[in-house]
């Protein structure tokens, strides 16, 4: 099949830059010729892959967004793909992937942590009503074929907020690289990481990766380790914020160094393969690719249950989900009870066979599916 994808960036400085890079390669290797198309170009694309730029407005984020929203579906009908999929706020388009759920309903979600002038702001600018415009568009009906949801409450909140049939979306999990991640790693970035920030060897380490500290959850953390109630265990955090200069200086006056804040590091595996278990308390997380890498990693996660991966642990690890994410001293004893060495180990085969179903492989099988029916439901001229 001859495919466009299309996103508004071509980078890997995120995690739906990352899922679309990635996915290029992966319908790459299953024999199909990609088209990329993309307002800005950050990072060069895969081999033997095509790209597009998409003509956009050189300063303003609202003029970008509604440029590439109605210029970009005009952009890719001209080349003739069988099939379009969209990563991102497109009018119209074949595939509609669902990366991040309603831009509504992430709006509320966030409110439970905002100061109330934020809160304004969001109901009068201009960027998040432009946003919520285009997102009502997309989902109307005849602007998509199929929507290809990360998680059963994206689909939820989707069906439920703008009236999207059920039938009509399908839920499909991100995957993730288990070769990259993987429990052999443990044996030679442990020490090397640890060594780095200056942490004893023999203490557990909690790690924390993603952008965006607040929605994330990380003050639910900090609220823990500012209790002295983890005074043995350090916590890492891994990623970037507009707020990070301010999060160090706070970590050195207030934590006395067992909360290290490292920032962006390419070498992400290392620090999976060193830690004892991610925490992940977000408020507001439509998937989390950072939890299928820690137990690709082999590495026993606490999440809270707005986080969309957290439905691949049903059943398989109830102990990784967060009670009562706002009581810290809940909170201390769950991860007590998930770094208890007695048990650490069977947790960790536990985490590894999880992740190992959900591989970048059977994801990219998966999609060509539903690419191929809703290429075939072209070819016959059914709206679906």
């Amino acid at each position: 099949m001859k495919i466009a994808l299309a996103h508004k960036r071509l980078a890997l400085s995120g995690g739906t830059e990352r899922d679309f890079y990635r996915t290029a390669e992966g319908l790459r290797d299953l024999g199909h010729e990609v088209h990329l198309f993309c307002a800005e170009i950050r990072t060069a694309p895969p081999a033997g892959v095509f790209v597009h730029r998409i003509a956009a407005p050189p300063l303003g984020r609202t003029a970008r967004l509604l440029s590439f929203a109605f210029l970009g579906p005009r952009v890719v009908r001209r080349h003739g793909c069988d099939v379009s999929i969209s990563f991102g706020r497109m009018a119209w388009q074949d595939v509609l992937r669902s990366g991040g759920g309603s831009h509504r309903v992430f709006l509320d979600k966030m409110k439970a942590g905002e100061s109330f002038f934020r809160r304004v702001w969001h109901n009068v600018s201009l960027y998040h009503r432009s946003v919520l415009a285009v997102e009502r568009l997309q989902f109307q009906a005849g602007n998509y074929k199929r929507i290809l949801a990360v998680s059963a409450e994206v689909k939820r909140e989707i069906a439920a907020t703008y009236g999207v049939p059920e039938e009509k979306v399908c839920v499909i999990y991100n995957g993730v690289d288990d070769r990259r991640f993987h429990p052999r790693n443990r044996e030679t970035a442990r020490a090397a990481i640890k060594r780095q920030w200056s942490i004893p060897v023999d203490r557990p380490l909690a790690l924390f990766v993603g952008s965006g500290f607040q929605r994330k959850g990380l003050e639910r953390l900090l609220r823990v380790w500012g209790a002295g109630r983890l005074n043995d265990v350090y916590l890492l955090v891994v990623g970037d914020d507009q707020q990070i200069a301010r999060y160090r200086l706070r970590a050195e006056r207030e934590f006395g160094g067992r909360v290290i804040f490292a920032g962006p590091r390419d070498n992400v595996e290392d620090y999976f393969a060193a830690a004892d278990v991610l925490l992940l308390p977000a408020f507001q997380e439509a998937f989390g690719n950072v939890v299928l890498e820690a137990l690709a990693s082999g590495i026993p996660v606490l999440v809270s249950r707005h986080v969309g991966a957290s439905e691949v642990l049903r059943g398989a690890m109830e102990e990784s989900f967060l009670v009562s994410p706002d009581d810290p001293a809940a909170v201390e004893s769950q991860i007590r009870a998930l770094l208890d060495p007695g048990r650490w180990r069977a947790v960790s085969e536990r985490a590894r066979k999880i992740g190992e179903r959900y591989s970048w492989n059977n994801h990219f099988q998966e999609l060509e599916c539903h690419l191929l029916e809703v290429a075939e439901q072209k070819r016959h001229g059914n709206s679906g």
